[in-house]
């Protein structure tokens, strides 16, 4: 079993179609095809059902697929945390992303970055999965080799439609939103701004008016929009084109959620001083 070998089968894994596959590793559709016919020939089943219309990973071929992404991604890292601790430039840099709550600070990241080191790959990836050097993430412990350092908070202020009549009012009070359906974050995780609200709205004894849910914020302020309910929206949120609804501070309540960077202090990539002070540089204060 050979390296290419891994890299041709995840090729064809992610575009399930061999032609595509082959264009994309650079090498003829027929010795692809051998190559990947060699693979289940050494592990003795399948790892896709192939048809004249499609093609398809077998529940073999898909674990086989999550092995392969891991083991090419550890040596990926391998190559270029070597060549960090030799002194050599940086070749490639993976970033975990919260999006969209890093609308806000990727693209000065990124611009600093690329400024910084112009030959330098850049991937992005959301949700901090996978294999990354940097990420932005929200607060959390330094554990073990784990460094987190804060660059901002995000204010949530009440997102209500402009046909809502909490919309004309001057000041609105905890007791104004009794009477409304609250839309909440309800993600497949229980993530930290979730975590956040629940807490908040059991607090505020909230819980009760919570009438529907969604995953991120674009779809929590179409929700408010559309006049289903009301919502705690990031102070960003302002500045959306073509907006439908207002955001307005409610008397007593300000919620605030962290926002920083992480980084493995043993990943010299992350941990070289340039791509963190790059990194604590978008702080913004009195945020």
């Amino acid at each position: 079993m050979e390296l290419r070998q891994l890299s041709y089968f995840v090729a064809v894994a992610e575009e399930l179609h061999f032609g595509r596959a082959a264009a994309k590793v650079r090498i003829a559709q027929p010795a692809l095809s051998n190559h990947v016919q060699a693979l289940e020939r050494e592990l003795g089943c399948p790892l896709f059902i192939r048809s004249t219309r499609r093609v398809e990973l077998t529940r073999a071929g898909v674990i086989f697929y999550e092995r392969c992404v891991g083991i090419l991604s550890e040596i990926d890292l391998s190559a270029e945390i070597t060549r960090a601790v030799a002194g050599k430039t940086i070749r490639q840099i993976r970033i975990g992303t919260v999006y969209p709550a890093t609308t806000g600070v990727l693209p000065a990241f990124l611009a600093k970055i690329a400024r910084k080191y112009p030959d330098i790959r850049i991937h992005i990836s959301s949700g901090n999965t996978g294999k990354i050097n940097l990420g932005f993430i929200r607060p959390v412990e330094n554990i073990g080799s784990l460094r987190f350092s804060s660059i901002a908070h995000e204010r949530y202020l009440l997102a209500v439609a402009r046909t809502n009549r909490l919309a004309e009012q001057a000041e609105i009070a905890i007791d104004d939103l009794r009477s409304e359906k609250i839309i909440a974050f309800n993600r497949k995780n229980l993530s930290f701004t979730e975590r956040y609200f629940n807490e908040k709205f059991e607090e505020y004894d909230l819980t009760r008016n919570i009438a529907y849910s969604c995953d991120d914020t674009y779809s929590l302020v179409s929700l408010v929009s559309a006049g289903l309910g009301i919502g705690f929206a990031p102070e960003w949120t302002e500045g959306l084109p073509n907006r439908a609804f207002e955001l307005k501070a409610v008397r007593g309540i300000d919620f605030r959620i962290g926002l920083g960077v992480a980084w493995n202090k043993e990943d010299p990539t992350a941990s070289r001083d340039d791509i963190v002070d790059i990194a604590r540089s978008l702080a913004r204060p009195g945020r």
